[in-house]
């Protein structure tokens, strides 16, 4: 059964950085592209940056250069370092794959910056 547990959240002011964790277990986890999203107050869903399981990465425009994903398939995490953070990037961050997991979603970790 698949579960995917979000941590590293919190706030911080404009300009500072956090590092969020996702730990996975059910799955075969380095096999898997795995993907951040986020979700602001009253918006959709977003993907912010995936990893495919060969290290190869993408990011939104939006983060480009501020965010970094990385994965440690030994221990089954997936990381995402997020720096220069901005107030347009609160929300509520979430892993997954880009093919979802049967409508799986963790609970997801809050981010708040302030300006």
């Amino acid at each position: 059964q698949v579960r995917l547990v979000e941590s590293g959240g919190g706030s911080v002011q404009a300009g500072g950085s956090l590092r969020l964790s996702c730990a996975a277990s059910g799955i075969n986890f380095g096999i898997n592209h795995m993907a951040w999203y986020r979700q602001a107050p009253g918006k959709e869903r977003e993907l912010v940056a995936s990893i495919t399981s060969s290290g190869s990465t993408y990011y939104a425009d939006s983060v480009k250069g501020r965010f970094t994903v990385s994965r440690n398939n030994a221990y089954m995490r997936l990381l995402l370092q997020m720096n220069n953070l901005k107030p347009e990037d609160t929300g509520t961050y979430y892993c997954n794959r880009p093919t979802g997991f049967g409508g799986y979603w963790g609970q997801g970790t809050r981010v708040a910056v302030s300006s």
